[in-house]
């Protein structure tokens, strides 16, 4: 990669009302439409030598489900669109159908779902460079979006803060395991005895990613030229865990970006013969991988930190302080949007670095929320309750949801937590993913920030993710129980 050209990435000119976004502050995301759009996309394909296209978009589970297409199908589905099965809003992480959904199943036929390309995505896939990549928007037959998308759910609670004048800004981090094993492997060992990439605890090692060079190196690089720039890369805590934090950006992109990530890592390590795995808890022994999510709002008719007041002694604004009681306040009836499998519950134990109760606090490494920052660029929130398991469009646009409620409803936070934030007494968040379901079903604000439609196909799908592990017999039973009881 490293002889290929960094231009990956199109550069297709903006609309006006987003060039304008602090004089328009109604603007949302918008798509490039024929002529100019596909114009300038036919060039930059005979420059790049493009001979497929890769689409597609991430369902509820966060998986990213797509396909190639040829150049002359891309190009007509830019003009009227094109179908994708709608079975990928029917069907669980593992394809089994799902026995509960309204929006798709036997009862229609699992017939095509609507899609159109959203052109500003366009990119070159680096180590496949005669491939460009763009992502897909569920539409209903209307053109109205497809309720039940997380695309569409982010894009919605995006425009609802440029309603109210704000620009939100986002950046995820990731923390995330990385195996030399393959997938014939993981399933031969039952995925036990795994072999990590590298052994021992060895946190920010200069060592550790040295000598594995040439792997770092290409998912770094694979990155920036996807379009998907890191901040930084590191080793982790745990016996190859590596944490990297993806560079800020308005949300939609910066959603974007964190969905990809996980993919690009996933293809790049892969081609190095290793398995990278984003499960909240892989070993009991270990602390979790987490997802923290760093958000901020700013002025879309000023440019400035919504965040962020001087003369307050502390630098928060009265905004920040309604928008973190609004997180606060939603913090447990959201913990299933937050935490959507079932082993993010694993993560979420005492002194291990991850939340167990809705607490907040300045520069505090212990609570669920962490205030950062003291200046105009640097005031901000780390939402820290989310793991590597996250949906980046879900847990991105519920916590935002969240917090534009607060600002809503001048919600005031708690008092913030200046020490342990295990040892304070605060709300606990739900202890399993059947807990997180039935407070989530049951919550009115819920459906009320986040729509009707979009909670019940939510809460359906989880409904069943739950009864799954339900019925399940794990190994722990059987080690247990089978010769003793």
């Amino acid at each position: 990669m490293a002889n290929r050209s960094k231009a990956k990435v199109i550069t297709l000119p903006q609309p006006a009302g987003r060039r304008a976004r602090s004089k328009d502050k109604g603007d949302t995301v918008r798509h490039l439409r024929e002529p100019s759009g596909t114009d300038l996309l036919h060039k930059w394909f005979e420059e790049k030598g493009v001979k497929q296209v890769k689409i597609g978009a991430v369902d509820v589970d966060g998986v990213w489900r797509g396909k190639y297409v040829s150049v002359e199908k891309f190009f007509s589905a830019c003009k009227s669109g094109l179908g994708f099965c709608d079975v990928v809003f029917g069907w669980d992480i593992t394809d089994e159908l799902l026995d509960n959904t309204r929006v798709t199943g036997w009862h229609t036929g699992y017939p095509d779902g609507h899609a159109k390309v959203d052109l500003s995505t366009g990119r070159i896939i680096p180590w496949e460079p005669d491939t460009a990549a763009f992502l897909l928007d569920f539409i209903n037959p209307d053109g109205t979006p497809f309720e039940p998308s997380p695309r569409q759910l982010l894009q919605k609670i995006g425009q609802r803060a440029r309603d109210m004048g704000f620009l939100p800004k986002f950046g995820a981090e990731y923390e995330f395991f990385i195996f030399k094993e393959t997938p014939q492997s993981l399933k031969e060992k039952g995925y036990e005895r795994l072999t990590p990439l590298t052994p021992g605890m060895f946190g920010y090692s200069w060592l550790r990613t040295s000598l594995n060079a040439p792997l770092v190196h290409a998912i770094i690089d694979g990155c920036r030229d996807f379009g998907v720039e890191l901040e930084g890369f590191h080793t982790e805590t745990g016996p190859g865990v590596f944490e990297a934090a993806i560079r800020y950006d308005d949300l939609e992109k910066a959603a974007d970006k964190a969905a990809l990530f996980k993919t690009v890592v996933k293809e790049i390590c892969a081609r190095h013969g290793l398995t990278a795995c984003f499960m909240a808890k892989v070993d009991p022994k270990l602390p979790g991988c987490s997802g923290h999510m760093h958000q901020s709002l700013w002025t879309l008719r000023s440019d400035e930190n919504a965040f962020h007041d001087a003369e307050s002694a502390d630098g928060m604004s009265t905004t920040m302080r309604h928008y973190i009681g609004g997180v606060m306040e939603l913090m447990p009836e959201l913990t299933a949007l937050y935490w959507p499998t079932v082993n993010s519950y694993k993560r979420s134990v005492e002194n291990t670095w991850a939340p167990v109760t809705a607490t907040w606090g300045r520069e505090n490494r212990t609570t669920a929320v962490r205030v950062i920052g003291d200046s105009p660029k640097s005031m901000r929130l780390e939402y820290r309750q989310t793991g590597a398991d996250m949906n980046a469009y879900i847990g991105m646009a519920a916590s935002l949801a969240a917090g534009l409620w607060g600002i809503e409803n001048e919600v005031k936070p708690p008092e913030p937590c200046a020490g342990n934030g295990y040892s304070v007494d605060a709300p606990r968040l739900p202890r399993s993913l059947r807990e997180a379901v039935t407070l989530l079903e049951r919550s009115k604000r819920a459906r009320q920030i986040l729509g009707e439609e979009f909670v019940d196909h939510f809460v359906r799908t989880r409904d069943w993710e739950a009864r799954q592990y339900e019925r399940a017999v794990t190994n722990w039973e059987l080690e247990r129980y089978m010769e003793l009881i």
